[in-house]
């Protein structure tokens, strides 16, 4: 049965929880260890500009979320959430690299 925009909740699969079970964790390891991978590989393999296969794949699983009734607004708030924890993770991490050459 396919979801409903009901049952789905961008902010709960971008928050943080403090349980074992945080979705935003799991999803956030899967995807680093699986599909980043896999996409870096296929766009190898298949001779594609790096990011050909990450921009076109991204944009067709969130369009999935808008066919099943996200708004856009919610999906574009949920991925400028990300990608904001994402360069704070990297700003952090250059951060440390660069105080631990100095």
């Amino acid at each position: 049965m396919p979801e409903t925009p009901t049952d789905i909740d961008i902010d709960e699969l971008v928050s943080h929880d403090d349980g074992e079970d945080c979705v935003v964790c799991l999803s956030s390891d899967i995807s680093a260890s699986v599909v980043v991978p896999a996409v870096l590989t296929w766009e190898e393999v298949h001779d594609l500009p790096r990011g050909a296969l990450a921009l076109h794949g991204a944009a067709g699983l969130l369009a999935a979320l808008l066919e099943a009734g996200i708004p856009r607004h919610q999906v574009e708030v949920g991925l400028s959430a990300l990608l904001d924890e994402f360069e704070q993770i990297k700003a952090e991490r250059d951060l440390g690299m660069v105080q631990g050459n100095a």
